[in-house]
């Protein structure tokens, strides 16, 4: 039977009551926007703090990597992505830009849509959508791949802050299972989407904490296996290795991404006279990387809401409405969090 809300929330403030301040950060862009939506934030106590950390795909995209396909694409390159990439400012334009000035550009709901082998795949996101690029790849098509792994992440900003806990995104957990997580020396709860949900796993993590207990509880079972979705990933394995990666906020971390196997699929090095020369550089006061690493709050950066919204986003973070710390902050008109 399902617990009350309010059962719940009653719990988190009684042992919330016996703990200093908590700092737990969510990695999920569809976390945050429950969240936001719900007001989870403001029925915590005060010393429990919640921050939002790299957990949207398109915000942690270097922007090398979007000035590249931006490059690809105006040198005949013809291109196909997934609909929020269009609109992430690069550093001379963006690819709706680039498709305004004739730019072969294809938006794309599904894979399966793309049918010419000549169209590169401008792959981005966390081992949730890493799968669909891999069947593109067991096709033949040549894929420019901006696909990141969350764990590595995850360790960059425990090396950054103190992270008392995480709550472990639920639609990544769904393909690569517990295992990962496990390797994490800090507490964790998978968590599904619901209020509910994540109120429940703010409540495990707590309970976890003043016990002093790591590693992960699953609190997603009706979803997430521990073996994870294992002819999904076998598939990426197969078509897809780690390599180092550049993410938006941190910098390049070792063996954070993931590319082709084959090189001849490779848009990187099969394209690389193109993009070789491309300079690149941040939207001017825009504090997006900082955001992504939780540093600050949306608010905090002096483009938000004024010079930067949704219909006209100048940094990454202001363009996804679901997953976008910025875009979702201002769907809802409130602060990510009152204390860092």
């Amino acid at each position: 039977m399902a617990r009350d809300a309010q059962e719940i929330i009653r719990r988190i403030r009684e042992i919330a009551s016996s703990l200093g301040t908590v700092r737990i950060m969510e990695v999920c862009g569809g976390h945050t926007n429950t969240i936001m939506r719900y007001g989870i934030r403001d029925v915590l106590p005060d010393n429990v703090k919640l921050i939002s950390g790299p957990g949207c795909p398109v915000c942690v995209t270097s922007q090398r990597d979007v000035d590249s396909v931006v490059e690809l694409a105006l040198n005949g390159v013809k291109i196909a992505t997934y609909g929020d990439m269009m609109h992430v400012p690069g550093t001379t334009m963006s690819l709706a830009k680039a498709h305004e000035k004739g730019a072969d550009i294809q938006v794309v709901y599904s894979v399966d849509e793309l049918k010419e082998k000549d169209r590169v795949f401008f792959g981005v996101g966390f081992e949730t959508t890493t799968p669909m690029t891999a069947k593109l790849l067991s096709q033949g098509f040549t894929v420019f791949s901006a696909h990141k792994l969350m764990e590595p992440a995850m360790r960059a900003v425990m090396k950054d802050m103190r992270i008392d806990g995480f709550i472990d995104p639920g639609h990544v957990s769904t393909i690569i299972g517990t295992r990962m997580w496990k390797t994490l020396d800090v507490a964790q709860v998978i968590s599904g989407f619901e209020a509910e949900h994540v109120l429940s796993s703010i409540e495990i993590l707590l309970e976890m904490i003043s016990l002093g207990k790591k590693g992960v509880v699953n609190n997603y079972p009706e979803v997430v296996r521990d073996e994870g979705n294992t002819q999904a990933w076998g598939l990426v394995e197969k078509t897809m290795k780690v390599c180092d990666a550049e993410w938006r906020g941190f910098g390049v971390i070792p063996k954070s991404g993931l590319v082709p196997r084959d090189e001849m699929l490779d848009a990187r090095i099969k394209f690389r006279e193109i993009i070789e020369g491309v300079k690149t550089r941040e939207t001017p006061g825009c504090r997006c990387p900082d955001v992504i690493k939780g540093v600050i709050e949306p608010k905090e950066c002096p483009l938000f809401g004024k010079a930067c919204t949704p219909s006209n986003p100048r940094g990454a973070c202001m363009v996804s409405e679901t997953e976008g710390a910025c875009a979702i902050a201002f769907k809802y008109g409130k602060s990510l969090s009152e204390d860092r």
